[in-house]
């Protein structure tokens, strides 16, 4: 079946990684390396759908929380891909642009600066973007835009819905079609509150890693099904 009605801009909340480790006796650390190659997967999926944005939820303030082993864990695997050749030949494969979204000045130094050169090495493409949600929370996205507004002193009759999404940390971020979320988890957990108002959401019961290619088919033929009102 030929899917007609496509989202343009697709989020993943790839949750599960954990569980997944732990009932398959692997590691945290080889759990989530794991949940990274999955993602290179998917972002392939949707390339050959035409699906040219997507937001991949890679660590929240929320994760700060987590044990400092877990935390460091996940520190390390990013540090990894942002050096890993490899991924940056498929990036440049696929014409695909890098942007890391959120308060990077929360993550250690190394990890930044090598994502920011990831960043640097793709930004000359322009249709295709993976948006890597780094440090993000959205309760402090809203704030940060809230903030930088009385430090400009804006007055109240100036604030327009387009004026305080350009405060946003996240204000590169098109709205959001469609989200997916994996492992049964139920909800939003503040993803990208103001774009996704009007995203189209779908909860997958497989872990992260269990994810295949045909769960995002039946995801998108899910999507194909909806009609989007807008409120109207």
């Amino acid at each position: 079946m030929k899917i007609a009605n496509l989202p343009r801009n697709i989020a993943i909340i790839p949750d599960g990684n954990r569980r997944w480790a732990k009932s398959n006796s692997f590691s945290i650390f080889n759990g989530y390396e794991i949940g990274v190659k999955k993602f290179m997967d998917f972002s392939e999926w949707c390339l050959g759908y035409g699906i040219n944005s997507i937001a991949v939820w890679a660590f929240s303030t929320e994760n700060f929380s987590r044990s400092r082993n877990e935390v460091n864990v996940l520190f390390r695997i990013y540090n990894k891909v942002a050096r890993d050749k490899e991924i940056l030949r498929k990036l440049h494969e696929n014409r695909t642009r890098l942007r890391v979204i959120g308060n990077l000045s929360m993550l250690p130094k190394r990890l930044v600066e090598g994502l920011g050169k990831l960043e640097e090495e793709t930004s000359i493409y322009k249709e295709r973007a993976i948006n890597m949600l780094m440090g993000y929370g959205g309760q402090d996205d809203i704030l940060h835009a809230a903030r930088a507004l009385v430090q400009q002193h804006a007055e109240p009759s100036e604030i327009s819905r387009e004026s305080f999404s350009r405060y946003l940390i996240s204000s590169s971020m098109p709205d959001i079609d469609f989200i997916i979320r994996t492992s049964g988890e139920h909800r939003l957990s503040g993803l990208m509150p103001w774009q996704t108002s009007y995203s189209e959401l779908y909860f997958s019961r497989k872990l992260w890693p269990e994810f295949t290619r045909n769960d995002l088919r039946r995801a998108l033929l899910d999507y194909n099904e909806r009609q989007r009102r807008f409120g109207r």
